[in-house]
């Protein structure tokens, strides 16, 4: 079996939460392989879930804008190193400039390429003399922008002071809807839904078939842990997946307001009362830091140290 560094067990630890030993016999018996690892790990049923690949929170900010008719909207990440520039004025009024050099550019643009709205060249320009400016690495990570189909309008919402963003695009079956409480209401109840419960997809259908197949092997491979005979797992699995894609899935998903109905189901009966067809289009969900990872802590060292000592 090869050998494996520390450096590829912590992030399968990270990914996972499972033990260190388990890791680094996953990581043996998978070659290195980080995502078969992952897998074994899960088939094993020593982790529930796995995080994508160090899923450790930066600093920073997500930030949005909406046109004020709600004919488009764009969301971005800007990071830094620390909380403490994060807070720095001078950091704040670049996020803002970099929200309105996205408002003003075409969907999926070089945003570094962009005019700098408050001059002085580029946006990658601006970027690089703050670094200099600040002493931390700064990058505009991502940005997306959604335009919706007329009749309709495009949502934001921004949770926990620029820690997750959400954009949000609605199809309306009339115009004068966009001026109804009712559909503004429910817009920013299912934007907030997506913030708090992170699904990955829109509906089922959406859900490549690789990962339905990948996701079903993991759960044979966990019952197959169990002990559950071979003639029941289908039936289990079949159940499983039914659930697994509720979970990740924004319209199939159980609403945080009434939690007896799914967010699909409250968009219907909304349809219905205001006499004309409702449909969610398009969601961007963006965690600041998602997917970053920073270096490792002492509690690492601690556990490596420990791991060690007991060979």
């Amino acid at each position: 079996m090869a050998q494996v560094s520390m450096q590829l067990v912590k992030e399968l630890r990270d990914r996972t939460q499972a033990g260190l030993n388990d890791c680094r016999s996953a990581l043996m018996e998978s070659e290195g392989d980080m995502d078969k690892a992952v897998e074994i790990i899960l088939k094993k049923g020593l982790a529930k879930s796995a995080k994508r690949a160090g899923a450790v929170a930066s600093e920073g900010e997500v930030a949005d804008h909406v046109a004020a008719d709600g004919s488009f909207g764009v969301l971005v990440e800007v990071n830094i190193q620390t909380d403490f520039a994060a807070r720095n004025e001078e950091f704040k009024a670049f996020v803002q400039n970099v929200v309105k050099a996205a408002a003003s550019a075409r969907a999926g643009a070089e945003l570094g390429a962009e005019p700098y709205p408050a001059g002085g060249g580029t946006v990658e320009e601006a970027r690089q003399a703050l670094v200099g400016k600040l002493g931390e690495n700064i990058t505009v990570r991502r940005w997306a922008r959604l335009d919706a189909t007329s009749p309709g309008l495009v949502h934001s919402y921004v949770h926990l002071g620029g820690k997750i963003g959400v954009l949000l695009a609605v199809k309306l079956g009339k115009a004068e809807l966009a001026g109804s409480e009712a559909l503004r209401k429910f817009v920013d109840d299912v934007a907030m839904q997506a913030a708090a419960m992170a699904p990955a997809f829109l509906h089922a259908s959406e859900v490549p078939a690789d990962e339905s197949k990948k996701q079903a092997d993991i759960f044979d491979a966990q019952l197959a842990e169990e002990g559950k005979p071979d003639a029941v797992r289908p039936k289990i699995i079949e159940g499983k997946l039914a659930k697994w894609k509720k979970e990740i899935c924004l319209l199939e998903q159980q609403s945080v307001v009434e939690t007896d109905k799914t967010v699909d189901q409250l968009r219907a009966e909304l349809a219905k009362s205001l006499g004309a067809e409702i449909s969610i289009e398009q969601f961007v969900r963006f965690e600041r830091g998602e997917g970053i990872e920073k270096p490792e802590g002492p509690d690492f060292a601690a556990e490596v140290a420990k791991m060690a000592s007991s060979n």
